[in-house]
């Protein structure tokens, strides 16, 4: 891997990242397919690149965090809520994609499968409309269902930001809370992540290209971020998870076509 391929990949991440698209998901194709690297590389790669979007949460959304630091606060209550269910289903299927994901078609069936899957859950998330309830009246019910549904995102292909805007939707909370709560869950959930897969230890990639790629990843996600927060409301990113989806698994036959 070199620099302009780090900036790249930073990049890729640092957009994708706010949108109801899987950011793991477009950074592996990506790393799969066009930098050929194998998949247990490109699946820790992927998570080191939530770093930099990571930083740029804790950045944008510093205060939300001080407020945190009273342990009487609600918001903390809930992101604890969360984190812990997020564990239930995240490390069960964190085994499952290590023994999987052995080959690079293999990996490219899961994240389209994952892909149609995720754009079907927004579809059903826009046909039942908006609700309107505030911070204080989340139940730990809420924010159980929330956290599972956010552990599924260690699969490559899954939306974390599509499903948990989508299952908080589902449970009758503020779009615009909806959209905070899902972004202040990510932090925690990338830190696990990072420990889970242990992801310093890839071979890959050079001190020098991570550095690049977390810096690439931090700017590109904090400049974009209330912007692609605007469009992502306007544009339909269910049809376009399904397409993508499709597209992947079509791609994914081509060498049995060709055979």
């Amino acid at each position: 891997m070199n620099s302009m391929q780090s900036i790249f990949l930073g990049v890729l991440q640092g957009v994708t990242e706010w949108l109801p698209i899987s950011s793991q998901g477009q950074t592996v194709l990506v790393m799969l397919n066009f930098m050929r690297i194998d998949p247990s590389n490109a699946i820790s790669i992927a998570i080191f690149l939530h770093i930099g979007t990571m930083l740029a949460v804790l950045i944008k959304f510093r205060h939300d965090f001080v407020s945190m630091l009273n342990r009487d606060s609600k918001l903390l209550k809930v992101i604890i809520v969360a984190t812990l269910s997020t564990a239930i289903t995240a490390v069960p299927l964190l085994i499952i994609v290590k023994d999987l994901l052995v080959t690079g078609e293999i990996a490219n069936i899961l994240i389209g499968v994952m892909l149609i899957i995720t754009g079907v859950m927004l579809g059903v998330q826009k046909r039942m409309g908006n609700s309107y309830r505030t911070l204080d009246e989340i139940t730990t019910k809420d924010m159980v269902f929330a956290g599972l549904a956010q552990g599924f995102a260690i699969l490559p292909g899954i939306s974390r930001s599509g499903t948990t805007i989508t299952v908080l939707l589902m449970c009758g909370i503020k779009q615009e809370l909806a959209l905070k709560l899902s972004f202040l869950m990510s932090v925690p959930a990338v830190l696990g992540a990072i420990v889970l897969f242990d992801v310093w230890s890839v071979s890959a990639v050079a001190m020098s290209d991570a550095i690049i790629m977390v810096l690439s990843s931090l700017i590109m996600g904090y400049l974009t971020m209330s912007v692609l927060l605007r469009f992502a409301k306007r544009v339909n990113f269910a049809i376009f998870c399904v397409s993508l989806g499709v597209l992947t698994l079509l791609i994914s036959q081509l060498p049995i076509l060709l055979n």
